[in-house]
């Protein structure tokens, strides 16, 4: 696959990035690099942020924003696929993962404009009017493991909100979201939606300008607390989506087969490299061998490969760099590490590896897990909730209802049983970050609604 121009799309003008960010990209299948990494010039960020402005009052008062969304959820599933195999070719999460992802991407279009029609935006009561109105110029900050998913929705909710939006993505995925910038570029006018590549310099500089109104911000713990600085300074809201340290408890009810297949499956959606990922396996002591042996079948029996072809169940990290801090980490963990699995030995492969007689205390971000024993449901608790981390938990249990009892003590923003998709537990439901996993919430309302502050209107009445 030919890699594609990176082009910044600033105030309806398509252009070229031309400043070099001192790296090559990676093809992960390969390892072999693929293309300068390049950013929008300093010169192009003001440019953005200056038609923002210029936007943000036209783009507030607009009476189509939920036609205009809608028209861009149909046009952006006709291309679903071409955003698949860019963003399996940029990140190596094989193709059929990404396409599934795809389906995010025009449906957050179609959820952001039933919230306006659904008038999340204005509420009366008792004659009292309370208005959600739009800070501002948003700024969405967005990283690579799954850049076109992130973009939709945040992009989606700021313009339902009545924001226009600056959307910066990783460098080292640039090119899947240049295809939904095309289809907005044709649906909006200038300016309400634009694109700029770049590293930590172009987000400091977009992050700390004063005529950004909000920022929403996925990534690592160390840009999340330059975010919340920058927006703290100006008190301006910040809505961050930091990192996990997962825990999956094993109910000493639960099935070898089940807890298995969801261990395996947690470890290695998008080759362990999202926040939401295993980090902590937390089992019956009884059963740490079985479960251990069970977990290692399944992960060797995965297809390990080229990311773009359909067969492929598990790929490469998305670059060299990468795979040296996820070994670095597996080294620094102590314990037995146990790698399951054939991987190529040509590109950026981390095998499955589960660690045994050692705790992990950061998030890896990659295929790597601890195998952590308890001795009773107490102690199972402590173990799950001993993160500084709390952003996703899981429980595996025969009895419902004693997992969800043990679920409803875990300190995380969403814990699921017997679950281990990437999607929320429902549509509707908020997916909140608790501890260093970040502040705020987000979801298809809340997401809309934290691009709002609330004006409260009505005439005073005598009791």
């Amino acid at each position: 696959m030919i890699t594609p121009r990176t082009r910044d799309l600033v105030d309806g003008v398509w252009t070229d990035c031309a400043d070099d960010l001192g790296f090559d990209l990676e093809d992960p299948g390969t390892g072999e690099p693929r293309g300068r990494a390049l950013g929008s010039s300093p010169d192009r960020v003001e440019e953005a942020l200056a038609a923002a402005g210029r936007v943000a009052l036209p783009w507030a008062e607009a009476g189509r924003r939920a036609e205009v969304l809608e028209e861009a959820a149909r046009a952006l599933a006709g291309r679903a696929g071409e955003i698949a195999r860019l963003e399996s070719f940029a990140t190596g999460v094989p193709i059929r993962q990404t396409v599934s992802l795809g389906a995010i991407v025009h449906g957050a279009f179609a959820l952001a404009a039933a919230q306006v029609r659904a008038g999340l935006l204005l509420s009366v009561r008792d004659g009292v009017e309370v208005h959600r109105l739009p800070w501002g110029p948003a700024l969405c900050l967005v990283p690579w493991n799954a850049p076109a998913p992130m973009v939709a929705h945040k992009a989606a909710s700021a313009l339902a909100a009545g924001c226009p939006v600056i959307v910066k993505v990783s460098e080292y995925a640039p090119h899947g979201t240049q295809v939904l910038a095309e289809v907005l570029h044709e649906v909006l006018p200038p300016g309400v939606f634009q694109l700029v590549h770049g590293g930590p310099r172009t987000g400091a500089l977009l992050a700390g300008d004063a005529r950004i109104g909000a920022v929403s911000f996925t990534g690592g713990l160390a840009g999340g607390r330059s975010v919340a600085a920058a927006c703290a300074a100006g008190l301006r809201p910040a809505q961050l989506e930091l990192g996990g340290n997962n825990p999956l408890v094993v109910m000493p009810d639960a099935a070898t087969e089940a807890a298995a297949r969801s261990a395996a499956e947690l470890l290695t959606t998008l080759n362990g490299q999202w926040c939401r990922a295993l980090g902590r396996l937390i089992v019956p002591r009884g059963r740490l061998g079985e479960l251990v042996e069970a977990t290692g079948e399944r992960l060797a029996a995965l297809r390990a490969g080229d990311p773009l072809s359909e067969e492929t169940q598990f790929g490469p990290l998305v670059h060299s760099a990468h795979v040296r801090r996820v070994r670095e980490a597996v080294a620094a963990a102590g314990g037995r590490a146990t790698a399951y699995g054939n991987v190529p030995d040509k590109g950026n492969f981390v095998p499955p590896t589960l660690i045994t007689g050692a705790d992990l205390a950061g998030e890896v971000f990659g295929p790597v897990a601890a195998v952590v024993p308890y001795d009773t449901v107490e102690e199972a608790v402590a173990l799950a909730n001993a993160s500084r981390y709390g952003l996703e938990g899981y429980v595996v249990g025969a009895d419902e209802e004693r997992a969800l009892a043990l679920a409803r003590r875990v300190r995380a923003g969403e814990v699921k049983v017997n679950g281990s998709s990437v999607m929320s537990l429902h549509l509707f439901t908020p997916r909140p970050a608790w501890g260093l996993s970040g502040l705020g919430e987000e979801g298809t309302a809340e997401t809309v609604l934290f691009f709002t502050g609330a004006r409260v209107v009505g005439v005073e009445r005598a009791p």
